[in-house]
């Protein structure tokens, strides 16, 4: 059943994507003021957080999003395996590198992972939900990266034209399947990269679904997201509750689907 609906998933249109990169670069302006004199300082509990880029991105695409969490007092790491390749093998560099944190830290790690990264920091937090504090996901699309996607022919190009699902049938098989630990899936309907429709979790009390305005290549710049970030941060996976917008022109205005 799952498939059958995975498959009338259509592809983002063309509109969204060859707008990509102008909304990108307005986004991450309108973010320049906001980070560097409204961001809340100092407030956070110092706690670890994996920062993961998207497919063919590197840690300089999550360079914004780093530097905003440290100002917020939190400890960022960045993923430091260079461009996001899709290697099956940096699940598993990452796996040793949660342990490494959590062993520095002694306490839990927060993943924050856009597009691909999302559907990494998703699998690492299934492996090992004791050290996973919780998940943030931007624009992931979880529930069918072999689906019509704008990206799907890069990947193809550099799997010497492999496909995505044929790469691990088994690993495909559980990445629809939710994290049992907190999550938050960021997505956007102007998404010109992935279908907005597969980055969304099966929403329970530990699993939220909230809907940004923006472009997928300015997720990690966009304000909405950013607003976000910093209230999700706040909480344990303990206390953890679902975003609120903090008033009604807020939530009609920045988040159309709550």
């Amino acid at each position: 059943m799952r498939r059958s609906k995975e498959k009338a998933v259509a592809r983002p249109s063309m509109f969204w994507l060859l707008t990509e990169g102008g909304r990108a670069i307005t986004e991450l302006g309108l973010s320049i003021p906001y980070r560097k004199f409204f961001s809340r300082r100092n407030e956070g509990d110092g706690h670890p957080i994996l920062v993961l880029p998207g497919f063919m991105a590197s840690d300089t695409s999550t360079a914004p999003m780093r530097k905003f969490m440290s100002n917020l007092g939190y400890t960022p790491y960045c993923w430091e395996l260079g461009r996001n390749t899709a290697k099956l093998e940096f699940l598993q560099i990452l796996s040793n590198r949660i342990d490494e944190i959590y062993d520095d830290h002694q306490e839990q790690i927060t993943l924050v992972g856009w597009s691909l990264g999302g559907v990494f920091a998703r699998q690492l937090a299934k492996a090992k939900p004791k050290k996973i504090r919780q998940i943030i996901t931007l624009g992931s699309p979880f529930k069918g990266i072999h689906q019509p996607n704008n990206v799907a022919w890069v990947y193809n190009l550099i799997s010497g034209g492999k496909k995505i699902k044929d790469i691990d049938p088994i690993l495909f098989e559980n990445i629809p399947l939710p994290a049992p630990v907190p999550t938050t899936a960021i997505y956007t309907k102007e998404d010109g990269i992935v279908p907005w429709q597969l980055c969304m979790e099966d929403e329970t009390d530990i699993h939220q679904n909230i809907q940004v305005r923006g472009s997928h290549l300015g997720l990690g710049v966009n304000l909405s997201v950013m607003e976000i970030i910093a209230d999700r941060l706040l909480y344990t996976k303990a206390d953890w509750l679902p975003f609120q917008p903090r008033s009604i022109f807020e939530d009609l205005l920045f988040y159309p689907s709550l």
